[in-house]
């Protein structure tokens, strides 16, 4: 019978692949620089093959390295994920629950729901990283992330996704702009104004161009917004038009300034808030469950209600 290494082994090398030190790696592991180096070489005697290219100046994983430190977090996040499936199956949602947010959702929607969650899972520990869509996705199949709330649809690879509900978009103006004077606004009347957006890698610029019927990339004079905050200046300075999504409006960030807001006639004009999680995890019960209770949250007196509230699961 073989010899399988160690968990804590295969923690080694990612760590190293991740530092590229053996001196952070080791601290990132909290052990000595001495213990992870043994333990290194232990598993490549046990694999029969190198991993590590060891210089005075830097650490260089072979590609036999690289490809097994790849591997090997993906093994750490299932057995984590074996670890949390067991607790959960006693108290749900209870013990850390590292949570990834887009920056379009996390200042919007968290404070109204964050109190309810609380109070209803005393015993969780919410860890919240607000970034990117697509880097929240690479820290979530790196294990780094459990679960990631962002805007549907999204194309992420081997994810399981839970829609929560739909985010409707809304045309803004500066209340003396022409769309202001119609109760609503027709996509082509979006071509009297220039079209402000936010800067490519934000899911909200796309889903704003599905709504628009725009393609993916299409050419901006100009500038574009770093965050919805910003986006709402540049309205308010009179530089152009804008799409806004109702969870914004909802949480005030119209406030002081003489920006409105006017339904949009046609397109599919609104975007899709949900949960995504590793396909295959354990935790996919108890994941479901923490977005009922956000919904359920959303619902109660307080706080201001959505488009559509009603959950579906999508494998």
């Amino acid at each position: 019978m073989l010899s399988s290494p160690s968990l804590r082994q295969w923690q080694y090398l990612v760590s190293l692949a991740e530092n590229r030190h053996f001196g952070r790696a080791a601290e990132a592991c909290f052990v000595t620089q001495s213990t992870l180096s043994a333990g290194i070489q232990e598993l490549e005697t046990q694999l029969g093959a190198a991993l590590v290219d060891r210089t005075k100046r830097k650490v260089v994983l072979t590609p036999l390295g690289e490809d097994l430190a790849g591997r090997a977090r993906e093994l750490l996040a299932r057995a984590e994920d074996m670890v949390l499936a067991a607790r959960a199956a006693s108290v749900p949602l209870s013990g850390p629950l590292r949570l990834g947010v887009i920056p379009t959702i996390s200042p919007f929607l968290l404070p109204r729901v964050l109190p309810s969650l609380r109070k209803r899972f005393p015993d969780l520990r919410l860890f919240l990283r607000e970034d990117l869509t697509a880097r929240l996705v690479e820290q979530l199949q790196a294990g780094k992330l459990d679960l990631l709330l962002i805007a549907l649809p999204y194309d992420g690879g081997a994810l399981d996704t839970m829609t929560l509900f739909d985010d409707d978009f809304l045309v803004a103006c500066r209340e003396d702009h022409q769309l202001a004077r119609r109760n609503s606004v027709k996509l082509d009347d979006l071509s009297e104004a220039p079209l402000l957006l936010l800067e490519d890698g934000h899911c909200l610029r796309d889903h704003a161009l599905a709504a628009c019927r725009l393609p993916p990339s299409p050419r901006r004079d100009g500038f574009a917004a770093t965050s919805l905050h910003t986006l709402v200046q540049m309205v308010d300075s009179g530089l152009g038009v804008t799409l806004l999504p109702r969870l914004a409006l909802d949480a005030g960030i119209l406030r002081g300034t003489d920006v409105t807001t006017r339904p949009l006639q046609d397109g599919d004009a609104a975007r899709h808030i949900g949960l995504a999680w590793r396909r295959g995890t354990q935790r996919a019960k108890e994941f479901s469950l923490f977005g009922e209770a956000l919904v359920a949250a959303l619902k109660q007196p307080g706080s201001s209600s959505t488009s559509s509230q009603s959950t579906k699961q999508k494998a």
